[in-house]
């Protein structure tokens, strides 16, 4: 059935010239894209082009404006590899833009100076990850810190004399060199037992080793280096500081004055993996005191994401109002610094904020937020709380403020992530400022189209169906019914790098994609609705929304179709497999729930399980049981490709394998697809490469020609 491209090496060779494209001339858009496919004259997109397309991210501009350095990661598939490149763009000029370490250098995580004269980033050439630092024409690099741990992530302070970074010490350590020694004297220990008093024992894909991430402060001295010891400022705060994948330098920074900092934490004692009551806390200047103060202690839900007003009178965060629940609205709140008065801004506003970024004013809040199949930049007034979208379609990313307005990059279904800029009167049209994959531009793409029906309880759902690539008029096309995870996610105008909609597309495969209910970005009672409903509502919606997509589409062929998902999305293919069976001709389940009453038990951050499920599995076994794919297995018949990651400690493997015995057992055609070095995500590019291969090897087989 795959239409397959020339191969990898026309994505590379694509990015081997990413220095002249940068600025070049406009590239071929979406329609001249399709014109030329239905003449025979576009190759089409898939899965093995996009494997090697180059990635975009972190856009910082310099105080003054005038530069704008932003990070490229280039990957190999087939080789494995890759790496990052910082570039550097005039933003005030003509100047073609260039690499901003000289020499092949690689870098990550730039941040300028409040002067503007130095650039810091994150490099690990000389054995760690540490802070280096050059200047915009980036020729000598220096060492900046040389710590005994990797830096997990830093921040410069205001007046640019001291950077805070986070660093994974032994928090019961009384010294940085403490750490040092007990992390020797465990990579010497012939024993290989761990032993655990409390939890978590396991997080995300790592088990505890014991520490924790903690924020230190260093001083810069005159020559720009680090000097002195540096002051472990969260000393004896014994909790859960923020750390990838879930949180980052977005969740601490230093005050106004650069005396003291402000981190969002949850103290971690015995309830930790039950709790989401992170608070912001203010260290005790820059000091190792141990004495914290919680600035938002009344509110006993999640409080995240600090960041100052200009005027540094103002601290703006994101807050929750509902213990326990991890996709609650994040509402925009307003504290004071000097009445230590709290208000929320935009309250009636039924989005839920993912970022905050203040004007130059201070009369303006840029706030990220998912909304109704896009996620979009808003501006929020700080006075009154009026709220006015400043992007339209399409999914913003990472973005940057300059004096006059702000670079953000931007992608879709059908497009990647580039920058673009757009001043702060917002109404020009944006000004594109990179074009980092111009082989995008010259394949072809399906044809994405945004439809609506009624579901669950006669309530408005959105959906997108996408056209084969070279679609042809009045032939019909297998489909990919994909499924969206968390259950609290969305399908929405963006761009993937994992489940993209537009590789079933270019290997000759419709798609159709439901945002049921559960999912985010079309107001949180619609997000609430799959609480405890995991089985009925979201099902109801995918099958009312499948009959639509029959009806209305006349190019989609219901007899050769397969349903694919991940996570919730997983858990739902297995769901599908005992309550809508014969629907699909196939079914993928990649790090699926199968025993929801065991999830209960085997999961680590349980406030999710407990949530979404009405408490413990021991208080409301019902609620654990009701909508339990494992009661149903009697029922499958479906052929089903199930994968997982050994290190998916989220969804433990055992699900994965429980659900393939249900299979094996009963003699359905089944496949297992097992990652032993692998997360809740396939984040390594061979390993993404060999996934592609065996899910559309699947659909191939299944609903193939």
């Amino acid at each position: 059935m795959r239409s397959l491209p020339t191969s990898l090496f026309r994505a590379k060779a694509a990015a081997a010239v990413l220095a002249v494209s940068l600025i070049a001339a406009p590239a071929v858009t979406q329609a001249q894209s399709q014109n030329a496919s239905q003449d025979g004259g576009a190759e089409p997109f898939t899965y093995d082009i996009m494997l090697g397309l180059n990635r975009l991210s972190d856009p910082q501009v310099s105080p003054d404006g005038q530069w704008l350095t932003w990070q490229v990661r280039e990957v190999d598939p087939v080789a494995g590899g890759g790496g990052t490149t910082v570039w550097l763009q005039d933003l005030q000029g003509d100047v073609e833009a260039r690499p901003l370490l000289q020499n092949g250098e690689q870098g990550n995580t730039v941040r300028w100076s409040p002067d503007g004269q130095t650039v810091y980033f994150l490099s690990s050439r000389s054995g760690s990850n540490q802070i280096w630092a050059t200047d915009s024409m980036g020729a000598e690099q220096v060492q900046v810190t040389d710590l005994p741990f990797d830096v997990q992530g830093y921040k410069v302070s205001p007046d640019g004399e001291r950077l805070v970074v986070a660093l994974a010490v032994y928090p019961d350590c009384e010294t940085l060199a403490c750490s040092v020694e007990r992390s020797e004297a465990e990579a010497a220990r012939s024993s290989t037992g761990r032993v655990y008093d409390r939890m978590f024992v396991r997080h995300w894909d790592t088990w505890n080793d014991g520490t924790q991430n903690h924020l230190f402060v260093v001083e810069l001295g005159d020559d720009g280096q680090a000097e002195g010891e540096p002051v472990w400022v969260t000393r004896g705060f014994d909790g859960d500081t923020p750390s990838k994948p879930f949180g980052g330098e977005e969740d601490f920074t230093f005050t106004p004055d650069g005396q003291a900092v402000v981190f969002s934490a949850r103290e971690a004692g015995s309830t930790e993996p039950w709790s989401t009551d992170f608070d912001l806390w203010l260290t005790d200047g820059l000091s190792d005191t141990g004495d914290f103060t919680n600035l938002t202690e009344s509110n006993p839900a999640w409080d995240a994401g600090p960041v100052f007003s200009p005027d540094g009178r103002t601290l703006a965060y994101r807050a929750m109002s509902r213990p326990g629940f991890e996709a609650d609205k994040f509402g925009i709140m307003l504290r004071d610094m000097q009445t230590g008065q709290v208000r929320q801004i935009a309250a009636n506003w039924d989005r839920s904020a993912d970022s905050l970024s203040f004007s130059p004013d201070g009369n303006t809040l840029y706030v990220a937020a998912q909304d109704t199949g896009h996620h979009r930049l808003f501006a929020v007034d700080t006075r009154n709380g009026a709220v006015i979208p400043f992007t339209g379609e399409g999914s913003v990313g990472s973005h940057a403020l300059t004096p006059s307005g702000i670079v953000y990059a931007q992608a879709a279904l059908d497009q990647p992530g580039d920058l673009w800029f757009k001043t702060y009167r917002g109404r020009e049209m944006p000004r594109r400022l990179t074009e980092i994959n111009p082989v995008v531009g010259e394949l072809a793409f399906g044809e994405a189209e945004q439809f609506t029906f009624e579901g669950w309880n006669d309530e408005t759902v959105h959906a997108w169906v996408i056209k084969p690539a070279n679609y042809v008029e009045g032939e019909k096309y297998p489909v990919a019914f994909l499924i969206h995870g968390g259950p609290q996610g969305t399908f929405s105008n963006n761009w993937s790098w994992r489940w993209n909609p537009q590789t079933y597309a270019g290997a000759g495969y419709a798609v159709v994609m439901i945002d049921f209910h559960g999912s985010v970005g079309y107001g949180q009672a619609f997000t609430d609705s799959i609480s405890q409903h995991w089985g009925d509502r979201p099902l109801e919606d995918l099958q009312k929304g499948w009959a639509h997509a029959l009806d209305t589409y006349d190019f989609l062929d219901g007899d050769r179709a397969c349903a694919l998902g991940a996570s919730y999305g997983g858990y739902m293919v297995n769901w599908i497999a005992g309550n809508w069976p014969n629907a699909f001709k196939c079914l993928v389940n990649h790090d699926g729930v199968f025993d929801t009453f065991n999830m209960g038990f085997a999961t680590e951050e349980l406030w999710f399980t407990e949530w979404e499920n009405g408490g413990t599995p021991w208080e409301n076994p019902r609620g654990y049981q009701e909508f339990n794919p494992a009661n149903h297995v009697d029922k499958w018949n479906t052929p089903m490709l199930v994968i997982h990651g050994e290190l998916d400690f989220r969804i433990p493997t055992s699900q994965s394998l429980s659900a393939f015995t249900a299979l094996q057992r009963q003699g359905i055609e089944s496949r297992l697809l097992i990652f032993p070095d692998e997360n809740h995500w396939v984040l390594k590019p061979q390993n993404s490469l060999q996934w592609h291969n065996e899910v559309f090897g699947w659909l191939d087989r299944h609903i193939g020609e």
